[in-house]
């Protein structure tokens, strides 16, 4: 059924996680539930950082493009997930298939370096607090959200047009649950040597300037809280960078440990649990990791909720 002998396949097909029915239903049901929790989660985010006046600083600003880059992440993935765990035909075209992989590698590293970007800011913040509203201008902080996507397209450009050059006339049975890099680039009949090369260098490239402005930022500001005297000024210190933190390292660590690596010792159980981390899980944790631990938001909900009781109370 999977084999081709044609040099070009009109459609590939999803194996997915599990071939038990059963187990299908409960992942369904499974990642529905984390796609609704997802999308209240990260829009609701958004709402309150538009909503709120008290939000409008860099921080929350960063934070309402997390939150889009997260939403869009599981759309682009979840709803064809959930229709092929009910479906018997699990086939994806090919336009759709390279449509999947390339917003996937666009949304990747525009995190990536807006995760870089947030990490700059909480170093301005904390390192140089007086000069932190002429630093963190808003010009400077469109500047840095318009890079982060424009990285990201050409990322995803140059990933996407090489794979796409390659001939599928092996197989059109894809090992995972969406058209991700490696097992795609796995199908190929010809010698991917070249272009897997070319991958890890973007990747590896963006993933390495990204994590260096990371570290830099975190040193300096672990520096800078360790001259600080009273025990209470380096908790809230470290408090306002502490999510950042925890949200890098669990984004960063699912990230390197499933495409810094040749495609061809490409793991089916290990790297499908990674990506089901990453694509599904990590979205959803997102918005709880910046909001349940971060008073200002809790905060701002209640102002807004109030102040849409208020409204009501006045039609």
């Amino acid at each position: 059924m999977g084999r081709k002998n044609n040099t070009q396949v009109p459609d590939f097909i999803l194996l997915g996680l599990t071939d038990s029915e059963e187990i299908q239903l409960v992942l369904f049901v499974l990642f529905l539930q984390i796609y609704l929790v997802t999308v209240l989660g990260n829009a609701g985010m958004i709402l309150i950082v538009r909503l709120d006046l008290l939000l409008h600083t860099p921080m929350y600003f960063f934070l309402s493009h997390l939150s889009f880059l997260d939403l869009s992440y599981s759309t682009v993935i979840i709803p064809k997930t959930l229709e092929n765990l009910l479906s018997s035909a699990k086939y994806i075209s090919y336009v759709g298939c390279f449509t999947q992989m390339y917003f996937l590698v666009f949304l990747g590293a525009a995190e990536c370096f807006l995760l870089s970007s947030m990490a700059y800011d909480r170093y301005v913040a904390i390192c140089n607090p007086l000069h932190y509203p002429v630093v963190m201008s808003t010009r400077f902080c469109c500047s840095l959200v318009f890079g982060s996507y424009l990285i990201g397209f050409a990322d995803s450009f140059v990933s996407v047009l090489c794979i796409s050059r390659l001939h599928f006339c092996d197989s059109n049975v894809i090992h995972h649950f969406f058209c991700d890099t490696p097992p795609v680039l796995a199908l190929s009949c010809f010698d991917t040597h070249d272009i897997e090369i070319m991958i890890f260098v973007v990747a590896g490239s963006t993933l390495t300037v990204s994590l260096i402005t990371i570290s830099v930022s975190y040193v300096s500001i672990l520096s800078t809280i360790l001259k600080i005297t009273s025990t209470s000024g380096k908790r809230k210190a470290f408090s306002t960078c502490a999510s950042h933190l925890l949200g890098v390292t669990i984004f960063y660590g699912t990230t390197i440990f499933t495409y810094l690596k040749p495609s061809r010792s490409y793991s089916l159980g290990k790297d499908q649990v990674a990506s089901v981390f990453y694509t599904i899980v990590i979205p959803m944790l997102n918005p709880l990791i910046y909001s349940l631990r971060n008073k200002e938001v809790k905060n701002a909900l209640i102002r807004v909720m109030q102040k849409g009781e208020c409204s009501e109370q006045l039609k």
